[in-house]
């Protein structure tokens, strides 16, 4: 259906000290007209292609002008452009496309799913769909998606959770639009992965919080740890959420629209008065500029600042110290329904992964090594035994 087109590839390369687009094509006069007609576009004899400077808004420049002609193999330069996926840029589709992205959208919120889940749908789908920008929406089909799959997703090392949900995201797209060939049905989705959580020990979640200067920052990483938030759980406190008589934290709507009630923790009571006092929020707990909500974004960047400063090597995120919190629960004795709980997790089984990462049953168990150590140091107390090696 697409596949009469030229083939036009993309790829990036450091050219003249500086990383360039090069445009790849077999000659083809209408290609090369187009081409030139590209701004900063330009020839080179020795690559023997045309090439134009790196960046996002050249690569928009490029694949707008030859994709109602051509098709436009961009994943490499896609990839190296993306390297950080939460990187905005602007789509390239069109108004036809647009129309039924947006009406995807309407149909999503129609289904009342969270923002999240909404934004996070309509973003995979837009993906598929702007990497077949020159195809019509219909005669999209299974091996389009296996294809999106290979040739971006794969090279882009997307987690096997992003690829369960980009299937998710088109089992509801074909809901919304039967019109296109994709059979919901014969969608595989990959399996889950099995990977424990990362966990800081208890000496490295104090020393993150004693090595962070900032009071702010301090008081979030604290919290975070304290109670066991997600993120989005945080940046979206209140200050009416606060009880302090009860010791009480007010989760509201939280994942699945569930809301719950955590403990706050004495220790970490002085520390929010002092930052209560200092900052004097309105509205929100943590507020950035314009009394808006605190960014999860700046919450990562000063947690990886504050990692380097403790001498943290581990890979930390705001949800490592909600892992260690739950890990930390367990290895204390807490029952894991009573953690289930206080996580707002809504099946046990989710909870469980808790009881692989806890040391409480593991510090009881002797290393073969330590066995035979002390078994050694009894035998050099007694008299010389006679040893089968020594024969």
């Amino acid at each position: 259906m697409y596949n009469n087109k030229p083939a036009v590839v993309l790829e990036n390369k450091l050219h003249r000290n500086a990383e360039q687009i090069l445009i790849k094509f077999a000659y083809n006069e209408s290609l090369i007209a187009i081409v030139k007609a590209i701004p900063g576009a330009l020839w080179s004899t020795r690559l023997k292609s045309w090439y134009t400077p790196l960046s996002a808004k050249n690569l928009n420049h490029i694949k707008a002008a030859l994709q109602p002609v051509a098709l436009v193999k961009d994943q490499v330069v896609f990839t190296q452009l993306n390297s950080s996926r939460h990187q905005k840029r602007k789509r390239v589709l069109n108004e036809s496309s647009r129309k039924i992205l947006l009406g995807y959208m309407q149909y999503l919120k129609g289904k009342r799913y969270s923002d999240s889940t909404v934004r996070t749908y309509l973003t995979l789908t837009a993906d598929l769909i702007e990497f077949y920008n020159d195809v019509d929406i219909i005669n999209l089909n299974n091996r389009s998606v296996e294809v999106f799959i290979e040739q971006v997703m794969v090279p882009k090392q997307y987690a096997i959770s992003t690829h369960r949900q980009f299937i998710s995201s088109l089992r509801h797209f074909k809901a919304y639009y039967p019109e296109c060939q994709i059979d919901e049905l014969q969608l595989e989705l990959p399996k889950k992965d099995k990977l424990l959580p990362t966990v800081l020990s208890k000496e490295e979640v104090i020393d993150l919080i004693r090595t962070t200067a900032n009071l702010k920052h301090r008081c979030i990483i604290a919290l975070l740890y304290a109670c066991g938030l997600r993120i989005g759980e945080l940046i979206n406190l209140e200050l009416n959420h606060i009880d302090i008589d009860r010791k009480q934290l007010f989760i509201k709507k939280a994942k699945g629209r569930k809301d719950r009630y955590v403990i706050l923790a004495d220790s970490f009571l002085p520390l929010l008065s002092n930052y209560l006092s200092t900052y004097m929020p309105s509205f929100y707990l943590f507020e950035g500029q314009g009394k808006n909500k605190y960014s999860a974004e700046s919450i990562r960047s000063f947690l990886k600042r504050s990692c380097k400063t403790a001498r943290i090597k581990k890979r930390v995120t705001p949800h490592t110290l909600r892992h260690s919190y739950a890990t930390h629960l367990l290895e204390n004795g807490i029952d894991i329904r009573y953690i289930q709980e206080l996580l707002g997790h809504a099946r046990p089984e989710t909870t469980m992964v808790y009881t692989h990462v806890t040391k409480k049953d593991l510090l009881d168990i002797k290393s073969p090594l330590d066995i035979a150590v002390k078994s050694l140091k009894l035998s050099n107390d007694n008299a010389p035994l006679l040893k089968s090696r020594n024969l």
